[in-house]
């Protein structure tokens, strides 16, 4: 696999070791185009080397007006973002993606790493956040899952699923409660599409992280313990998912 040059490890690039070694074989959405946000030139490079492997369409920019103007792109569906952006600062760059483009789905690549980084991130918009140095595994798992979601949304075969008064439409990729739709993040709604196809039963951690994040869960993660927040502050009725310390999360619904 390409890697990003190792002398700008310290500056918060992904990190690398032989762990990380992922399968050979190419994904089969080979035409999802991707941008890479970055103004570190090594570490832009590196990505789109190792991205160009894996079969994306690759653009890679260093300033948000870029970004902004490429992201009329139609083939455009990935976006990784980095926060520390010469000319705009990074969380206005996602605020401004997120309203042009809601079909697409952005990753945050940034050293930014304190409890509040994270949740500014995701409500700016963004559906996922990795903390540089990073596993390129990890980020390429998460590519990955999103590039699964870009395909479900494809797909009509399947049936709408309900519990209580939350209803989910998969291949429409929408979610009621009691009739009002509901606004959800791609990450969020495969949450809580998980949480409703399993309502009343304990749904673990790793579990969710491997069937949402496609990645295994190694410890504390602030991302799904921000989407699950997040998802509970809209909803009317917050209290249905129930937090299972030390397990997971659960529906719960009379």
């Amino acid at each position: 696999m390409s890697s990003v040059p190792a002398r700008n490890r310290r500056a918060g690039t992904p990190a690398e070791s032989n762990s990380d070694a992922v399968p050979g074989t190419v994904l089969s959405m080979s035409a999802v185009g991707i941008l890479i946000v970055e103004d570190d030139e090594a570490i832009s490079a590196g990505l789109e080397r190792v991205l160009d492997d894996q079969g994306y369409a690759v653009q890679r920019v260093d300033r948000g007006r870029q970004a902004l103007a490429l992201a009329e792109d139609d083939d455009l569906r990935l976006i990784l973002l980095d926060l520390g952006l010469p000319d705009m600062d990074g969380l206005d760059v996602c605020r401004s993606l997120r309203a042009s483009r809601p079909d697409v789905a952005i990753l945050i690549l940034t050293a930014r790493d304190t409890e509040l980084d994270v949740v500014a991130g995701l409500d700016a918009g963004a559906d996922d956040y990795l903390v540089k140095p990073f596993r390129l595994s990890e980020l390429l798992a998460r590519l990955r899952a999103h590039v699964r979601r870009i395909s479900s949304t494809e797909q009509d075969d399947h049936e709408p699923i309900s519990a209580g008064a939350l209803a989910v439409d998969l291949a429409a990729r929408r979610a009621w409660e009691a009739g009002t739709e509901l606004t959800l993040r791609p990450k969020e709604f495969d949450l809580l599409a998980l949480l409703v196809a399993e309502a009343g039963r304990a749904v673990t951690r790793e579990r969710i992280m491997r069937e949402v994040w496609d990645t295994e869960w190694l410890g504390a993660t602030k991302t799904l313990d921000t989407h699950i927040l997040s998802i509970r502050n809209k909803l009317r009725e917050p209290s249905v998912i129930k937090t299972l310390r030390g397990v997971g999360y659960r529906l719960d619904i009379e």
